[in-house]
C-alpha cells in the first residue's frame, strides 16, 4: 500500500519527495545542505550531474511503499522515463537544519 507523500513522517524527506513527483528542480535544492552528497548503488556520484540525468530530465517519480528510521529510510517504486519503474532503498542523512546533508539510494 502506498503512503501518500503527505504522510510520511520526517518533514524534510517529505518535501523531498513532494519535489521530485513535482518536477521541482528549484524546490529540491532548496532542502540541501551544502556540498551535500548522494551515492546509487553504493558508489558516490556527482550530485548535479545524477539529479539532473535520474530526476528531472527524465521525469522522475517516487510512489513510497514504507518509512522507517524515523521515516529517513523508505522503500518506493521509483520511476523515470529512462529505466521505467524499479523498487528502490532510500536512506537520508537530515542535519539539525533540517536540510538534507546525504542521501543514498539504490535497487532494494
Amino acid at each position: 500500500m502506498t503512503i501518500q507523500p503527505a504522510k510520511l513522517s520526517d518533514p524534510a524527506v517529505r518535501a523531498f519527495v513532494t519535489a521530485v513527483n513535482a518536477h521541482d528542480r528549484e524546490g529540491f535544492l532548496t532542502l540541501l545542505a551544502p556540498g551535500a552528497t548522494m551515492s546509487d548503488d553504493g558508489a558516490d556520484r556527482d550530485l548535479a550531474d545524477w539529479i539532473d540525468r535520474e530526476i528531472f530530465s527524465s521525469h522522475g517519480h517516487m510512489e513510497v511503499d514504507n518509512e522507517s528510521n524515523g521515516g529517513r529510510s523508505l522503500i518506493a517504486r521509483y520511476s523515470n522515463d529512462t529505466w521505467g519503474e524499479m523498487r528502490t532503498r532510500w536512506s537520508f542523512v537530515v542535519e539539525d537544519d533540517g536540510r538534507i546533508s546525504r542521501f543514498e539510494t539504490g535497487q532494494a
